[in-house]
């Protein structure tokens, strides 16, 4: 049998890559752009129809894997080329779960146009991607849509103003994609941008001789006294440095332990309950929340590194069984591997204040070993990047793609739960 008429395996021949955040005006999480990406692990093999091959994963994502459940309160942008419009697949993906992004080498012909009313008729949500363009021939297709993505990258400030004017008396959404900096942020949001999308908000900017917060010194301090195994008594001290975190760890405590009969109202017992690994894991969130409370909705940063930690600790499970303290250690280099966005400090000066294993302090600062391996398929999970996916997967003997697309998803449903759970701020 030909392979046309009986494909290769699209584990082995697609990977479901990754998620880039789409922000809104006041920087708070709005969506996820879902990136699926064809690769070669399968050897080369070429996919003999890449269309039916690229929707059977997107669909595999969505039941197999839950991605829609995953995806929470945010929609997942989907990438639609002309082929993949007309395929009968698309009609399974769940409307309310998704934004169908309608790329920009889709001409806008009589059957593209009918087939997105149609789409629209059945309660999806379109958008047009890359967009530099608002020419007569390619209006109707703008005006189908909901959302508009403009490609910044491509356009100078004076072309980005003039292309901005052209679009606002359309009345749709306006997207900013391949946003890099702060800057381009702030012009694009006075131009008025309502979204907004890159990785401008996890750029680190490292300020010499910058100060640490006394919440981010006490949290740092707490850290430390935990990997450094110290006595509950030390523990209890630093805690009272912070009312506030202390009465958020009683809260906390008194919610995990809401079975009990007994209520928890001491450090000591809520530390017992909690226990030491929970409550290291519950502090490194912490620093990427309010610690004082107020902001209830979970940054950005927050749920990137999250989903990074959550991630590498599945990676870890998988690639190696049955080490807990493999899988913990992973979830700590994800988790800090953020923290010079974050706190604008130097990787190294981080890890002179947190006594953290060696090989965690060689995968941040250097990248090596297989922690350091992790990172950088996690990054390159992030970004869509193929080749680097690749690369390191084959450095990690025992993961798959579907390994790969299963903990994503569960990363990221995780992640999307620590921004109900009140008790985290």
């Amino acid at each position: 049998m030909s392979e046309a008429a009986n494909p290769p395996d699209a584990d082995n021949t697609e990977l479901f890559l990754g998620r880039q955040p789409i922000l809104g005006r006041d920087q708070q999480l709005s969506a996820y752009e879902l990136l699926f990406r064809s690769g070669g692990l399968a050897g080369g093999a070429e996919v003999a129809d890449a269309t039916q091959a690229t929707a059977t994963v997107i669909a595999n994502a969505f039941t197999e894997f839950g991605v829609g459940d995953a995806l929470g309160p945010y929609r997942g942008y989907i990438n639609v080329d002309h082929d993949f419009l007309f395929s009968d697949v698309i009609e399974m993906l769940p409307q309310q779960a998704v934004v169908l992004e309608i790329l920009e080498t889709v001409e806008p012909s009589e059957a593209v146009l009918a087939r997105c009313q149609h789409l629209r008729a059945l309660g999806f949500t379109l958008a047009v991607d890359d967009v530099i363009r608002a020419d007569a021939s390619y209006r109707p297709l703008l005006e189908l849509a909901e959302i508009i993505k403009v490609d910044v990258m491509q356009l100078s400030p004076a072309e980005l103003r003039a292309l901005v004017l052209q679009l606002k008396p359309l009345g749709k959404k306006l997207l900013a994609e391949k946003v890099e900096t702060a800057q381009q942020m702030e012009f694009c949001r006075s131009l008025g941008f309502e979204l907004f999308q890159g990785y401008f908000f996890a750029r680190p900017t490292i300020i010499a001789g910058k100060r640490l917060s006394p919440s981010h010194v006490t949290l740092l301090r707490l850290l430390a006294l935990l990997m450094e195994d110290a006595d509950t008594s030390e523990i209890e001290r630093a805690f009272k440095l912070e009312p506030g975190l202390t009465v958020n760890l009683l809260r906390l405590t008194n919610s995990v332990g809401s079975g009990m009969s007994v209520r928890i109202a001491s450090l000591r017992h809520a530390i017992a309950v909690l226990g030491r690994r929970q409550l290291q894991r519950w502090l490194q969130l912490l620093l990427y929340t309010n610690p004082k409370g107020g902001e209830h909705a979970v940054s950005p940063l927050m749920q990137l590194a999250a989903t990074r930690g959550r991630l590498m600790e599945l990676l870890a499970e998988k690639s190696s069984p049955g080490k807990r303290e493999l899988a913990d250690q992973a979830f700590l280099v994800g988790i800090m591997s953020l923290m010079p966005t974050l706190l604008s400090v130097a990787m190294n000066d981080i890890l002179e204040q947190l006594p953290v294993p060696l090989s965690v302090a060689q995968a941040l600062s250097a990248g090596e070993g297989s922690l350091g391996t992790m990172l950088e398929l996690t990054e390159a999970i992030e970004g869509g990047e193929v080749a680097a996916v690749e690369t390191a997967l084959r450095r990690l003997p025992g993961l798959r793609p579907r390994d790969v697309n299963l903990a994503l998803a569960q990363a990221l449903a995780w992640a999307n739960s620590l921004g109900v759970d009140s008790t985290i701020q």
